[in-house]
């Protein structure tokens, strides 16, 4: 058995915590569950930090449940959210949750033959069979108005200015939740419900259910909610959220995230994001302050979390493609698919000229001004070639020089340059 509370710690994973949790899980093994909302069909890096949470519980020599939320995804959690979200129906809970066990797979074990092996519960499976008067009758009068009003989950919903109230479904949902706990105290021996720091009030409802229903001890944890140093909110991007699904962000996108935090953020998200020890992480940290222009942590960290989501095969296409913009040869370019090429270069203007235009063979003044308006006119292409400042897929190039379809990239591309910075992609049709 591991200290998994001292491991969390020094991790920076620990928010609250309720009195005597420490002992109890120093115990014996003790089953602990995570619930996750379905409502995609991919885990985002928002889910990171309970799935981390589970594993080291795991790690630790305890027993992790990973609880999709199939009848509270119904409902809409009020935590966090200024309005009541859209709700699913039953078929497309099931397909996302299929989906997210699969990634879950990747970082808990299902299968192990071990007495701590994870397992997957849906809450839906339990409470489709309940009747609104059964719960009322059995659940609800264990739990009074005041309590629930008490949260500060409810208080700020009712309270905010832009709030339009909270309806009576959303009202419910920490008694739905609360009473996972409490199926889950009873058919799992679950003792522990961990979340992030907004979840503790429905935590709490959970605890007092077991207690008040059982006359049992359970536990309640929580973990900080992830922030970056510059103030923008954590696990987003330009295009939204960074998902764990190669379709919706790929292995590249997902790879230069990482790559791109902040050495505070860094220094935080190695010990959050990683199973790395901490002589490991502190030899990194030591290794970074003294050259922080090496990015010495950024690239252990996006290498080390790209692998645990998606494979070494795409870490290695992810470093590639990196080095391929700043490369001064094609030959790694011309190695990558039109996906992850048009992502290496998004934000680089770029205009379309048809195949024929190339097939007949296209001269550098019409590729660099007229087709093109990479530059403003004919006479400043002149200029620039005449001055050698123009590349045409990482070759300096005369103004006599025809394209012809041998210089496509992926028989599709074009990349020009004009001196170190300025890139310009060509897409042929």
């Amino acid at each position: 058995m591991k200290n998994f509370i001292e491991e969390v710690t020094w991790r920076g994973m620990l928010h609250d915590v309720m009195p005597g949790t420490e002992e109890h899980l120093m115990e014996q093994m003790r089953v602990a569950y995570v619930g996750i909302d379905p409502t995609a069909d991919s885990l985002h890096i928002g889910h990171l930090v309970g799935v981390m949470m589970l594993k080291h519980f795991q790690l630790s020599g305890h027993k992790p449940l990973a609880l999709v939320g199939g009848a509270t995804g119904m409902i809409g959690d009020p935590s966090g959210k200024s309005s009541e979200r859209n709700l699913l129906d039953e078929t497309s809970l099931r397909h996302n949750q299929e989906a997210i066990k699969g990634q879950l797979a990747r970082f808990l074990d299902f299968t192990s033959n071990e007495s701590n092996a994870a397992e997957l519960v849906n809450n839906y499976d339990w409470m489709k069979e309940f009747s609104f008067l059964d719960f009322i009758r059995d659940v609800g009068k264990h739990i009074t108005v005041n309590y629930m009003m008490a949260k500060d989950s409810v208080k700020k919903r009712l309270t905010g200015e832009t709030s339009e109230g909270m309806s009576f479904t959303e009202f419910t949902y920490q008694l739905v939740q609360g009473f996972d706990f409490l199926h889950l105290y009873r058919a799992k021996q679950c003792t522990l419900q961990m979340g992030g720091s907004d979840q503790w009030g429905n935590i709490t409802t959970g605890t007092e259910l077991v207690r008040r229903m059982e006359g049992g001890k359970a536990y309640a944890l929580t973990c900080p909610l992830i922030t970056k140093a510059d103030g923008t909110k954590f696990g987003k991007s330009e295009g939204g959220n960074i998902w764990l699904d190669a379709d919706r962000t790929s292995p590249y996108k997902f790879y230069q995230y990482w790559l791109n935090t902040s050495d505070v953020d860094a220094e935080k998200y190695i010990k959050i994001f990683t199973f790395l020890d901490k002589e490991t992480i502190e030899k990194l940290i030591a290794e970074h302050n003294e050259a922080p222009h090496l990015r010495v942590l950024q690239k252990r960290l996006a290498e080390e979390i790209t692998v645990m989501v998606h494979s070494k095969e795409d870490l290695d296409n992810a470093i590639a493609a990196s080095n391929a913009f700043f490369s001064p040869s094609m030959d790694d370019l011309k190695k990558l698919d039109e996906k992850t090429f048009l992502e290496v270069f998004e934000g680089v203007p770029h205009a379309e000229v048809a195949m024929a235009d190339v097939e007949s063979g296209l001269d550098m003044i019409a590729a660099l001004a007229a087709k093109t308006n990479f530059l403003a006119s004919n006479s400043d292409a002149r200029r620039e070639l005449k001055q050698n400042a123009v590349s045409l897929n990482k070759e300096k190039v005369a103004e006599s020089y025809m394209i012809s379809p041998k210089d496509l990239i992926n028989n599709k591309f074009l990349l020009l340059q004009k001196g170190k910075k300025n890139y310009y992609v060509i897409k042929v049709k």
